[in-house]
């Protein structure tokens, strides 16, 4: 079981960040054409964040059951670099952007906002979120 969740994680996640990145890039266009922030853009920030979300559940599940997660916590795996990487900063930064993208999300349904506002929020935040888990991902053990 471990070992598919773990697939699947590695396989989800690069799936993900291109969903993520295509959501942005479309919130970009139509905050640059001026569009108003409803119907299909509302649904593409909602997938954006649910997808992050997603994510986030199978890492959890995954970092419970992983001899490299929880199972691995000393202070001696702490002095080792991929072991600390592992532990502490791929957790706490993914579930990070998660709640990132939640407050992104949020500005959507604030009737406060204009349209304007919405768009600008929200793309910092999912770019913010774009970026951060970009760095956090692995790529050392892919080479």
């Amino acid at each position: 079981m471990y070992n598919i969740l773990k697939a699947s994680h590695n396989g989800i996640g690069m799936l993900i960040l291109s969903l993520l990145l295509l959501v942005i890039l479309y919130l970009f266009t139509m905050f640059l054409l001026k569009k108003p922030f409803k119907g299909f853009v509302k649904t593409a920030a909602l997938v954006g964040m649910a997808i992050v979300h997603l994510q986030i559940l199978l890492g959890l599940v995954l970092y419970f059951i992983s001899p490299l997660g929880l199972e691995n916590f000393s202070g001696e795996s702490m002095g080792h670099k991929i072991s600390r990487f592992y532990i502490v900063e791929h957790p706490i930064g993914m579930l990070l952007t998660a709640v990132l993208i939640t407050i992104g999300y949020r500005a959507t349904k604030n009737v406060n906002y204009s349209d304007k506002k919405k768009y600008a929020r929200t793309l910092v935040f999912y770019t913010l979120s774009f970026i951060i888990i970009t760095y956090l991902i692995p790529w050392f053990l892919w080479n």
